[in-house]
């Protein structure tokens, strides 16, 4: 029985067009199905790394310099690309990293609760994080989105809101732009009305973030939220000092 003849210049055409499941682009791994697995493994990774300095250095640094160091090795990590994998069910796996992370800059035991040790450190939790990058995007290119008001001009309470697209697809509601907007649309009136100064607006939604120290998407859109209006009922335009 002779054997079959194989056909050298056929496979190797088929090493150049071989499917890949992923690939880089601009330090991000995006996968065909965009679950941002990859990614998120990567970034867990340099985390790592992150967590071994910090836990060595904790025991010689007052608690200020440990939070310098946070901003410039563990927040640079995280907040890269945050827009885009942010939102993935992967992410969990990063906000544990983050927990650990910051138990140990607190010197607190691996069982305590760490909502208000973000509080007290003045960093948000991953998924604050992600809404505050997420929402700082969509004021900085609000040329890319409609509000209510472009598309009626009858005066109501949801004017100021950003007027969703009709989408089907599962990937396209959940892709930035879509989610950027109902998360905009969830913000009180009073910071929705600061979105022409960019500095202002970050400052505001990051004070209110912090106060509240989401932990989820869900626990953002499913809480009622109450800005602490001092400064807007006093009519300051004051803007508190640059902080991480």
């Amino acid at each position: 029985m002779n054997s079959p003849k194989l056909d050298y210049n056929t496979l190797e055409i088929s090493n150049y067009i071989a499917s890949n499941s992923s690939t880089k682009f601009l330090g991000m791994i995006i996968d065909e199905k965009l679950t941002w697995y990859d990614q998120i493994n990567q970034l867990l990774k340099r985390l790592s790394s992150a967590c071994f300095a910090l836990r060595i250095s904790t025991p010689l640094l007052p608690d200020e310099t440990l939070r310098e160091i946070y901003f410039a090795y563990v927040h640079s990590i995280l907040t890269y690309g945050i827009i885009f994998w942010g939102n993935s069910t992967h992410a969990i796996k990063i906000l544990r990293m983050q927990k650990k992370i910051i138990r140990i800059m607190t010197k607190s035991n691996n069982r305590s609760s760490c909502r208000q040790l973000f509080k007290t450190l003045r960093i948000l939790p991953l998924q604050s994080q992600y809404i505050l990058s997420l929402l700082s995007f969509v004021v900085q290119n609000k040329d890319q989105f409609t509000n209510n008001l472009e598309i009626h001009n009858i005066n109501t309470r949801y004017n100021m809101n950003l007027h969703p697209p009709l989408l089907n697809l599962t990937l396209s509601q959940k892709g930035a732009h879509n989610s950027g907007i109902r998360l905009f649309n969830h913000l009180p009136v009073r910071i929705k009305q600061l979105a022409g100064d960019i500095n202002l607006f970050k400052w505001a939604l990051k004070n209110l973030l912090r106060s509240h120290s989401f932990y989820s998407i869900q626990e953002y859109l499913q809480t009622k939220l109450i800005w602490m209006t001092n400064y807007l009922l006093m009519g300051t335009t004051h803007i508190a000092p640059a902080m991480h």
